[in-house]
């Protein structure tokens, strides 16, 4: 007779965050994943119907850069997790030296709110060039071409500010906590 298979418990918040806000910290990553995915075959100077007047510059390291842009971006997004999870709130036992000590609130909101503004900052330009209100930019070899890259660009957009949503929340969320 075999000993039943002991589950070790799964630690929780001190106060769960909203569903919507844990909907929303899961839907970041799937977000930036279209984005993610157009930008993969510029890695091998394939130009996506992009019209840009420099020339090719393709070299050696250009795939790498461009996969290691897409895995530290999608890495990023993954740690809007932490602003609705356990280990938002405290270290993980297996961190040497900080395992299992509460993590300052500030800690977690001052890093998440400079990345949703920076984030927020960056794809600006791309925002206002699609509303006609800035330079557009590299131009496209058809219709299509440009429609797909929007698609595949703009949920990116809303990285920065749905970042700044689930910060407020996990603000709020940890000060009622204390």
């Amino acid at each position: 007779m075999t000993a039943p298979l002991k589950v070790a418990a799964v630690p929780t918040t001190d106060r769960p965050a909203p569903a919507w806000a844990v909907r929303l910290a899961h839907a970041i990553p799937l977000l930036l994943l279209p984005q993610c995915l157009w930008r993969l075959p510029f890695a091998f100077d394939y130009r996506m119907g992009m019209i840009i007047d420099e020339p090719r510059g393709w070299f050696w390291w250009t795939p790498l850069y461009v996969l290691g842009l897409s895995v530290v971006s999608e890495a990023l997004a993954l740690l809007s997790l932490g602003l609705v999870r356990w280990w938002g709130e405290v270290v993980p036992a297996w961190v040497p030296l900080l395992g299992g000590r509460r993590i300052p609130p500030y800690a977690a909101i001052v890093p998440a709110t400079l990345g949703g503004i920076g984030a927020t900052i960056f794809w600006l330009p791309s925002v206002l060039s699609w509303l006609g209100l800035a330079d557009p930019g590299a131009g496209y070899e058809g219709l299509g071409w440009e429609i797909l890259a929007k698609v595949c660009i703009a949920p990116g957009t809303l990285w920065g500010p749905l970042v700044l949503v689930l910060t407020v929340a996990y603000a709020i969320r940890r000060r009622r906590s204390r």
